[in-house]
């Protein structure tokens, strides 16, 4: 990383092993990376090579075996004290028992927010999501992507500087996933904050990035960064171009080098899940 674009995250020589010692499962080995202040970082790899467990090591959800991973110059577990990243998941994990508003207000009062902090924050969050006319509405009277847009607003409600997306699009229609990817780089160009994107879909992760890590087959390590050099803003354009199509070709061709030997009847698109939580 250059001084006009610090590193907010860093790994070093990361590995992270599921079981006990000398025989358990190796879900990580040897990673290392420099992602910098506003990237858009996407992991894509095989069913089961660890970029679930990657983003909760950056996360401290999880603890590496080994190596040092540091988020904004700070280790992991001193970042997430200090609440610098919000987390999305693949479900919304909203509370249907509270509206719209005070699920996304729910971080604020959680952090000792003043009241009139909450209401101004909860107020800005929804109208950078689009869901200003819906704050009174329950969660399960919102269509599922909208139900993600109001997770994105509660994990950006206290202004973190990294925001973790594991599959947040992964249960969605074709149609729905290509309008959230629109929306959701809207929300990255008007912020600024660093993203680290977990998918399985390639398009999805051209698309969105200005970087594609390719990880190999478990044990997952990097073997390719692909830099993705499309204009912004990204549309319809961007997907008919050619220069998607090669990037699209490039990260496949990368993807297929490094999965290794085909399990018996071939790739699960489920995570295989293993000890703490898996290493999808």
């Amino acid at each position: 990383m250059t001084a006009a674009n610090p590193s907010v995250v860093s790994l070093s020589h990361v590995n992270k092993t599921f079981g006990a010692a000398g025989g358990g499962t190796v879900a990580l080995s040897d990673m290392s990376m420099e992602i910098g202040r506003g990237d858009f970082v996407s992991l894509i790899g095989p069913s089961g090579c660890g970029k679930s467990t990657l983003l909760r090591l950056i996360g401290d959800l999880t603890e590496p075996t080994g190596g040092t991973i540091q988020v904004n110059g700070k280790p992991a577990v001193q970042a997430r004290l200090d609440r610098d990243y919000g987390m999305v998941f693949q479900a919304p994990v909203l509370f249907d028992w509270r509206t719209v508003e005070e699920n996304v207000r729910l971080p604020l009062e959680l952090f000792g927010q003043d009241r009139a902090t909450q209401a101004s924050k909860t107020a800005e969050m929804l109208e950078l999501v689009d869901l200003a006319d819906f704050g009174r509405y329950r969660p399960y009277e919102l269509s599922g992507g909208m139900q993600q847009r109001v997770a994105i607003a509660r994990a950006l409600a206290f202004s973190p500087l990294l925001l973790l997306m594991d599959e947040p699009f992964g249960a969605l229609d074709e149609m729905t996933r290509e309008r959230m990817n629109s929306e959701v780089l809207k929300i990255w160009q008007r912020t600024g904050i660093t993203v680290i994107f977990v998918t399985h879909s390639i398009p999805e992760a051209v698309f969105l990035s200005t970087r594609v890590v390719v990880m190999s087959a478990r044990p997952g390590r990097i073997t390719k960064l692909v830099e993705v050099d499309l204009p912004q803003p990204r549309g319809l354009v961007t997907r008919e171009s050619s220069r998607y199509f090669n990037l699209i070709t490039e990260v496949r061709e990368a993807l297929r080098a490094g999965e290794g030997p085909m399990p018996e009847g071939g790739l699960s698109s489920v995570e295989v899940t293993v000890a703490e939580g898996g290493i999808g």
